[in-house]
């Protein structure tokens, strides 16, 4: 078997799915790359068992057809060394030695078995499909992963939670302090009227989407059964096991007509409260908010230290002034992950939950995100 490739397109194709590969692996054939060439297509494949990462690049030429396991580590570190080049890789498939050859050498490598490497799984019963475009599942991951939970004993709810309707998708993540739900129509599905399909994919493969999604293009086609999800994009496949359990009812946690709403300008929110939040209790990291008529008081204060600040911000009051304590970290990290340039805090009282979201949303898109508070002792 022999073919010759783009050292650089190669490298890149296979630093993506080197990401699915994990550092200390209980089968030593996890820790391998498997190569299969088929006519002029060379398809590589990454996985943990748990999650696969396929992707395809054509070759410039190709002699005969095979499959081989190459250490991963290894041939990461030799194609990093390489100027733009074409490299001519030849295997052996007797023994499985392998050689790569450029215009000033050839680097020797020993192969495996790649009848080893783990197979995918089949769908154990008919899947659910839908298909939407790229940047739409980018928006719903990025928006949502940050709100996932990092909690040992409900493993479910460190998962990303995809709830899927004949002509909507809603994606969902939340550690019960914070919550964020994406709502897309941009979606079409296989289901039929009044029919809802849902899974929850895990942090991991959700974290190796965000990084492929941004250079892809066109839809990606999604289909799941009760145990797996295949994501099929331009470049690349995806197959990974879903979190098992049942989701919590999130729509029950989100509060309706909230009496106060505040508009305020999220970059000078955000930037004042990441300033007032170094002057936080660092146990509790909280901030507290006086919302008025025409502004907004943030401030913090360590009695341990004796430090403190405040600062004051425009901002528009529909409703009674209230005052309100976030942690801050989480208050942050809502403000960060909308776009818009102003948001709306929609308020009922110190002790129920914040919705924030943006004044403007993308079209075909609904991002709404859930905080809920700290208690001040002292609010009016």
């Amino acid at each position: 078997m022999k073919f010759i490739v783009s050292s650089t397109e190669l490298l890149s194709h296979l630093q993506t799915i080197s990401r699915v590969i994990n550092t200390k692996n209980t089968l030593p054939i996890l820790d391998d790359f498997k190569f299969s060439l088929e006519g002029n297509t060379l398809t590589m494949t990454a996985s943990d068992v748990e999650t696969t990462l396929i992707t395809s690049i054509q070759v410039e030429e190709s002699e005969g057809e095979g499959q081989v396991a190459i250490a991963s580590r290894l041939l990461l570190d030799t194609l990093r060394e390489f100027s733009e080049q074409p490299l001519t890789f030849s295997i052996n498939e007797s023994n499985l030695s392998l050689t790569i050859t450029t215009s000033n050498g050839a680097y020797n490598f020993i192969g495996e078995n790649a009848d080893e490497f783990p197979r995918l799984p089949p769908f154990e019963e008919e899947p659910c499909s839908f298909e939407l475009p790229v940047d739409n599942l980018l928006s719903g991951i990025s928006k949502t992963l940050f709100a996932a939970a990092a909690d040992d004993l409900r493993e479910v709810m460190n998962g990303i939670y995809f709830d899927l309707s004949p002509k909507e998708l809603t994606i969902v993540a939340t550690d019960a302090h914070k919550l964020s739900r994406y709502k897309t129509t941009n979606v079409s599905t296989s289901l039929d009227e009044d029919e809802v399909k849902s899974f929850v994919l895990p942090k991991k493969p959700a974290n190796l989407l965000k990084n492929i999604l941004p250079r892809e293009k066109g839809n990606v086609k999604i289909r799941f059964d009760k145990k797996y999800i295949h994501f099929e994009l331009e470049n690349y496949t995806m197959v990974c096991l879903q979190v098992a359990g049942k989701y919590p009812n999130y729509n029950s946690v989100i509060p309706f007509n909230n009496p106060i709403k505040i508009i305020v300008d999220r970059l000078m929110l955000l930037n004042s409260v990441r300033r007032v939040s170094v002057f936080c209790n660092q146990a509790t990291n909280l901030i507290k908010l006086v919302f008025n008529e025409q502004q907004v008081n943030i401030s913090a204060e360590d009695i341990d230290f004796s430090i403190s600040a405040e600062e004051t911000i425009p901002c528009q009051l529909e409703g009674n002034a209230i005052t309100i304590g976030f942690k801050a970290t989480y208050l942050i990290d809502i403000l960060s992950n909308i776009d818009s340039s102003d948001v709306v805090i929609e308020l009922s009282d110190p002790s129920r939950a914040a919705l924030i979201s943006p004044l403007e949303n993308e079209e075909n898109e609904e991002v709404l995100m859930l905080l809920m508070p700290m208690l001040l002792m002292d609010y009016d």
